[in-house]
């Protein structure tokens, strides 16, 4: 075990060092110079001005990340984060919009309901395999363009806010909103994801359910030999990684700007990159949080040194995606993911 985890370690250094030599061999073609450049993407990530920014940016990075990871662990690839982001985030806006109790519980009610939405949406694509011998990868993905297309549907029609022009839904009642925690817009929606980490963490590490994960990701023919029901863990991984997309759905629409807009959640890519954040850490809990961690400090940051140095910010977008080949390249860990099917 402690040969691997070195071994993983030397690669994700190789990774981030390959990535290191391509972006500065990019800043330089563009006559851009590359040390100004660094300096301004840790001042923007990292400084009093960013870190606010980095922080906003961590909760659904970090939140998308940790659900897909869930899965990952055991070697099932979910892929329809987005539509279970977005529809979590519509049934909190719904919940928000409608509900008769006050402010306090229609928050802790629109919260529920998003994490149901997101974690019943994704168990479906969990039953179309299980049930229906439809792939995982396909299940996943295409469920999500329904659910886009309705909270889409809803926010231009039923739910539209009728001061504006733009696809979004009405402003939520005064008080119906997370509370913030005096950085910035974040709020205490980075707490609720951060106890999702430990949990898993604590789970993954300490119980025989996280070590029936972890085996039937390491050799899914021998935990099937061993008794582990691949159809119930499906089923159980799959709603609790779509619950965590649900409850980040619920937490960034429950911030600043209070409603849905259309669009607003899919844009940023937060799925993908946490997506990235879970391949670069083998799903581990503690690797996959401080991925995110770095991915969502890259992003930010690259807004600094785009205005400093006029350098493109879709720069950090390609060193993303050369960590992550280099590390697969490294590890065959997408060869190991497909074989474990």
């Amino acid at each position: 075990m402690t040969d691997v985890l070195r071994g993983r370690r030397g690669a994700v250094l190789i990774a981030l060092g390959a990535a290191f030599v391509v972006a500065t061999v990019l800043l330089a073609a563009t006559g851009a110079d590359p040390l100004r450049a660094y300096q301004a993407l840790v001042v923007g990530a990292f400084g009093p001005d960013g870190f606010p920014g980095t922080l906003a940016y961590l909760v659904p990075v970090l939140g998308m990340a940790i659900a897909l990871a869930i899965p990952l662990r055991a070697g099932m690839v979910n892929l329809g984060g987005e539509g279970q982001l977005v529809l979590g985030a519509i049934t909190a806006v719904i919940i928000g919009l409608h509900s008769p109790l006050p402010a306090g519980f229609t928050v802790l009610l629109a919260v529920a309901g998003g994490v149901l939405a997101g974690a019943s949406y994704a168990a479906l694509a969990a039953l179309c395999e299980t049930s229906l011998g439809v792939p995982l990868l396909v299940s996943s993905l295409l469920l999500s363009y329904p659910a886009m297309s309705l909270a889409s549907y809803l926010v231009r029609f039923p739910l539209a806010d009728p001061g504006s022009s733009l696809p979004q839904s009405r402003r939520l009642p005064e008080g119906v909103a997370l509370p913030g925690i005096g950085l910035g817009e974040v709020t205490i929606g980075l707490f609720a994801v951060l106890a999702v980490v430990v949990v898993f963490l604590v789970v993954d590490a300490r119980t025989p359910a996280g070590y029936e994960v972890r085996m039937t990701g390491a050799g899914p023919r021998f935990a099937a030999y061993a008794g582990i029901d691949r159809p119930a863990l499906t089923l159980r991984l799959l709603a609790a990684s779509g619950g965590m997309a649900g409850l980040v759905g619920a937490i960034m629409v429950l911030g600043f700007p209070f409603r849905f807009i259309d669009g607003a959640l899919i844009s940023p890519q937060y799925t993908w990159i946490g997506l990235m954040a879970a391949l670069l850490a083998g799903a581990s809990p503690v690797g996959t949080a401080l991925a995110a961690f770095f991915f969502a400090a890259l992003t930010n940051g690259g807004f600094d040194m785009e205005r400093v140095t006029q350098t493109p910010r879709e720069l950090t977008a390609i060193l993303q995606a050369v960590i992550i080949v280099f590390l697969a390249a490294s590890t065959g860990l997408l060869r190991r993911r497909g074989g474990s099917r």
